[in-house]
């Protein structure tokens, strides 16, 4: 049974597309990233320490923020400011990020405007590079980049006005409980860029023609499709997904013990023993074991 020790970050999903375009997941500790998919049916324990550092400085705290973060980090680090969460109030040009660098780095580049199906549809942004992890990271089984944009700042105006027509959220309960029903996202598109034309346009966007839809792309309307703009479809390794959800927690509960039942998202689902009752499949959110000293357990 493999066995390590160490500080947890979130999940880190890729795309196999030799395995019917199946995410396949790792848990980083330590640095080392641990494959998990070859043991979905099996086993597994996971153990908090109780020792708890922050994913930026190291220093051991005694409770996290932001997922992972030390309260100080929360308040001086670009990536814990309050734009990240809400790009459109990027205040990059008034001089005042946190960390010019970082922010040129992070959010001084090309960005992406998508569509995604993980519970239902949804628009979001990430950066170019970052896709498809970013559709795997949401649980997404569908997704259509619509625009690219030069910074993360744009990519987050046009997002403002595309949720005015539809949601920027997922509903992870409902993203658990089962495959989202296949949507056309073509279509879809279609009218929503029709919906919102005159909001888009009403930005007033100096660089409209590097913001124009992608549709050509795609579609494949003049010059051909580049594969990076092509609708993608995402499956999970799931043996069974939970009827109920239901959240473990290794703050509250510091040793989890059942079966690995699967992954979607940054979730695990795990079958495990309820008091004296039936076995049910909880699931844990990967995003709050950042920073938390973990022993892990893998395997029958």
């Amino acid at each position: 049974m493999p066995q390590y020790q160490g500080y947890a970050e979130k999940l880190i999903g890729v795309l196999d597309k030799n395995n019917n375009n199946q995410a396949h997941y790792a848990l980083p500790i330590n640095g080392e990233c641990v494959s998990l998919n070859n043991f979905i049916g099996q086993k597994i324990i996971l153990e908090h320490t109780q020792s708890i550092r922050c994913i930026a400085c190291l220093r051991k705290i005694t409770k996290s923020f932001q997922n992972g973060y030390c309260f100080v980090c929360t308040q001086k680090l670009a990536q814990c400011d309050l734009c990240i969460v809400k790009p459109e109030r990027c205040h990059y040009e008034q001089g005042t990020c946190r960390e010019p660098a970082w922010g040129e780095k992070h959010c001084l580049q090309d960005h992406i405007v998508y569509l995604a199906n993980s519970s239902g549809l949804k628009v979001g942004i990430t950066r170019e590079k970052n896709i498809p992890g970013r559709w795997i990271d949401q649980g997404a089984t569908q997704a259509l980049p619509i625009f690219r944009v030069k910074d993360r700042k744009t990519s987050g105006l046009i997002e403002v006005v595309l949720a005015k027509y539809v949601a920027d959220k997922t509903d992870w309960r409902k993203m658990l409980k089962g495959p989202a029903e296949n949507l056309d996202l073509r279509a879809l598109r279609d009218i929503l860029l029709e919906q919102a034309a005159q909001d888009l346009k009403n930005l007033g966007l100096n660089n409209f023609d590097y913001t124009s839809p992608l549709v050509g792309e795609i579609d494949g309307e003049g010059g051909g499709v580049n594969p990076l703009f092509i609708p993608r479809v995402i499956n999970y390794p799931v043996l069974k997904y939970p009827e109920k959800i239901s959240s473990l927690n290794l703050l509250k509960t510091p040793r989890i013990e059942g079966v690995l039942m699967g992954i979607k998202g940054q979730y695990l689902m795990v079958q495990h023993q309820v008091a004296a009752g039936p076995s049910s499949i909880g699931v844990l959110n990967c995003r709050h074991l950042a920073g938390l000293e973990l022993e892990l357990q893998l395997g029958d």
